[in-house]
């Protein structure tokens, strides 16, 4: 049973961990040319081997979401579609003169912002620019983020036809006074016309994106919200917390914040949905994750291949993501960088044909091994600790590590680490206790950087 003192005790801020070391951690003084030879070097050791991930940031919106953290760029001017998609391909051109080979694109996927803001032969403009380039291996996963309200036919019949099988819908909340202080008014028929016509079309995977813990959210408007998405069965359910970041997302300062669930009272709603989610046939994947067994991202938690990094759990393990857009962020085995965060920055870095990135990291030996910790607890829920770690473990790590043993979050046995059933709702926690820079302090400063874990 999980107790409100164990809510108390573990309600604090933590990263998400789509990364380690975790982005506060990064560097503002990235050296861009050493940027460069490492994803070149890295390119040739994993392009032929398992292809490469790409992400593409599409920031505009119409409206703007006040519960949304993302980056992203509030207008109704589509006129700003045309001068964007050039600097993508214009940027994707820089990476290709640093790349030795033809990119294997394996998995791409395209989010905001609000992606389907951009017409369907913009999307076609820029992503045949890129194929143009490119080869795509007949097992690949491409999926894009559509708002209920503006994804047509033709996005959906564009897309699939240029390879795309999977959609993500932000669907966040049903009840019309919870949509109504978020600022998301979207009707739960436009939810299912979408879905159905993704269907027809071909769509092999549909995710709902929910969210549990917004402002005016109750138990009974979170179970009727919850009820009305399983009747539709999208395959995949991501049931987030809402993380409240007033400090870096000003929207969110727009409503009040006595109107948001205390610890208890959120724990309480995802408690609610996880019972329904699981009644109705839908499997645990961590998280916050749910899948039905028909679908890849289950069948590959199953068989040990769920794999996770900035676009969320994946079926595709590659080491090599490359990130385009405004913020976006790309990755090797060794490396971390993300884009300009302004649109004006990001147009200036393209006009003088430079790669955007503005900030980024490089791993050692150590963070590679911890990140591969972090990893399998978040994916697998469980870890084993190389023996050369034990002593930085015994050092750092031993004392949290012992209080979530205690507590029934983990069971540790010589150098393994598991998840017990309770601790699958304090993943994040759990990572956290492995977080070099957490525990040294590194990533800690006079100001909130992370949003609370429950």
């Amino acid at each position: 049973m999980i107790t409100s003192q164990l809510l108390q005790k573990y309600n604090v801020p933590v990263p998400r961990y789509t990364s380690y070391p975790t982005v506060p951690v990064w560097k503002d003084d990235i050296d861009v040319k050493k940027l460069s030879d490492t994803l070149a070097h890295q390119f040739k050791l994993e392009n032929k081997k398992n292809g490469i991930s790409l992400y593409i940031h599409l920031p505009f919106c119409e409206s703007l979401c006040t519960y949304c953290g993302c980056n992203k760029k509030i207008t109704t001017n589509h006129s700003v579609e045309d001068d964007y998609v050039t600097a993508l391909i214009q940027e994707w051109q820089l990476y290709l003169t640093l790349l030795s080979d033809t990119p294997v694109i394996s998995e791409l996927h395209l989010g905001g912002g609000t992606p389907t803001f951009f017409s369907p032969e913009n999307l076609e403009r820029l992503l045949s620019a890129i194929f143009k380039s490119c080869v795509v291996p007949d097992q690949h996963e491409f999926s894009f983020e559509g708002h209920p309200n503006n994804t047509t036919k033709a996005h959906l019949q564009t897309l699939f036809d240029l390879g795309f099988t999977r959609l993500s819908l932000g669907v966040q909340d049903n009840n019309p006074e919870v949509q109504r202080v978020i600022n998301r008014i979207q009707p739960i028929e436009n939810v299912r016309n979408v879905t159905e016509m993704a269907r027809n079309i071909g769509y092999t995977s549909v995710n709902y994106d929910l969210i549990y813990g917004l402002p005016l959210q109750s138990t009974e408007s979170i179970t009727s919200t919850i009820l009305q998405t399983v009747q539709l069965k999208p395959d995949r359910i991501a049931f987030y917390s809402y993380a409240h970041v007033p400090w870096t997302s000003r929207g969110q300062r727009l409503f009040d914040e006595h109107d948001l669930p205390t610890a208890d009272e959120k724990l309480k709603l995802y408690q609610i949905g996880k019972e329904i989610f699981l009644d109705h046939g839908y499997h645990d994947i961590g998280m916050d994750h749910f899948a039905l067994p028909s679908d890849t991202l289950h069948q590959a938690s199953m068989n040990g291949h769920l794999h996770r990094n900035f676009m969320g759990y994946t079926t595709q393990h590659t080491n090599i993501l490359i990130g385009l857009g405004v913020s976006s962020i790309s990755s090797t085995s060794r490396s971390f960088s993300q884009n300009a965060k302004t649109i004006h920055e990001y147009y200036d870095h393209i006009k003088r044909n430079n790669l955007p990135a503005q900030k980024g990291y490089y791993l050692n030996g150590e963070d590679v091994r911890f990140g591969k910790y972090i990893l399998d607890i978040s994916c697998r829920g469980k870890t084993i600790i190389n023996e050369i770690d034990l002593k930085t473990i015994h050092n750092l790590c031993i004392e949290q590590l012992k209080e979530l043993d205690d507590d029934g979050l983990i069971s540790m046995s010589g150098r393994e680490i598991q998840v017990t059933a309770k601790g699958k709702n304090f993943i994040r926690n759990i990572c956290s206790a492995l977080d070099l820079y957490l525990q040294k302090g590194k990533a800690n400063s006079s100001k909130r950087i992370f949003s609370n874990s429950i």
